[in-house]
């Protein structure tokens, strides 16, 4: 039996006395710790994976916010990625959403999860890899995505600059490791800006939503962690195929040697006098390194490049 100990006050008078808390907080709290444990206890066997990259998100706050910026209402389906033992699930199914539709990998969670929230007609369950199973269809993405895959998958999710999603998804809210939030997130001239930042931002608008230390997992990683969130451009805003494979060919090109100037990486790809051109007309000089130049200026000078080699 757990004895509650209760904090003890010594009045004006000198006499002890027991605070006794408010008789709702309590019985709210004991419910909160029942809801704790019913939700463990499918999963009570279960240890993380460290080759599925298993860190599971624990903290109230954070899943609140992830919550918050998904901004779920009554037309939203949702894919989550990588669902684990069901945080975010059961948060994502006391919303407005529609429907969530859920991809895991680890057969003992995908049983767990079946059996916490398979009474719910709302929620679906896919399991295999996210990475090569058919995705469910869904208006929004929230994942706490493992960090090993963020690559591909962001490809999957968002898709390339000559090949975006056919229908892209109105939001992706996502998990990640700081270092490729700030990338995807950085601005032209920071130590942190990349073609990964090119590419995202050309593809999608991107922010940042918070950022979760180490202690807000279980277990916890070894480095911080960054919710942000993707609104993926319309079609009609998204670059066409042929200018959107001379800006990868430049990105590849130039991000290759990053330290160097644009005169050097761009050599043999025009004269002398026509690369002069080509960066007057797209408002850059060829004294400036990749990593100054905004995602508008790398589409300026594809697109002058394609025209003087067409």
């Amino acid at each position: 039996m757990v004895r509650q100990v209760l904090p003890v006050y010594a009045g004006p008078s000198g006499a002890a006395t027991v605070l006794e808390p408010p008789r709702g907080n309590l019985e709210a709290g004991l419910r909160a710790c029942d809801s704790m444990t019913s939700a463990a206890q499918p999963f009570a066997a279960h240890r993380a994976r460290k080759r599925f990259g298993q860190h599971w998100l624990k903290d109230e706050g954070v899943l609140a916010q992830i919550l918050a910026a998904a901004e779920l209402g009554s037309a939203d389906t949702v894919l989550e990625v990588g669902p684990g033992r069901g945080a975010l699930t059961e948060r994502l199914l006391a919303s407005p959403a529609a429907a969530v539709r859920a991809v895991e990998l680890d057969r003992d969670l995908v049983a767990g999860l079946r059996e916490r929230f398979g009474a719910d007609p709302r929620f679906e369950l896919t399991e295999g890899d996210v990475l090569a199973v058919p995705l469910p269809p869904a208006t929004k993405v929230v994942a706490n995505i493992p960090y090993n895959i963020t690559g591909p998958l962001l490809e999957r999710l968002v898709g390339r600059l000559d090949r975006p999603v056919a229908q892209p998804y109105r939001r992706l809210v996502l998990l990640v490791q700081q270092e490729v939030g700030e990338r995807i997130r950085a601005k032209p001239g920071s130590s942190a800006f990349s073609a990964l930042s090119v590419r995202m931002q050309l593809l999608a608008r991107c922010f940042t939503v918070c950022a979760v230390p180490p202690r807000c997992f279980q277990p916890p990683p070894k480095v911080m962690s960054e919710v942000v969130a993707l609104d993926p451009l319309p079609a009609e805003q998204q670059l066409q195929p042929e200018l959107a494979r001379g800006v990868e060919m430049l990105l590849r090109r130039c991000f290759a040697a990053r330290r160097k100037m644009l005169r050097n990486t761009l050599m043999g790809l025009l004269s002398a006098d026509q690369l002069a051109a080509l960066a007057a007309e797209a408002g850059i000089t060829l004294q400036q390194r990749p990593q100054e130049l905004a995602p508008e200026a790398w589409v300026r000078l594809a697109a002058g490049l394609n025209r003087l080699t067409a």
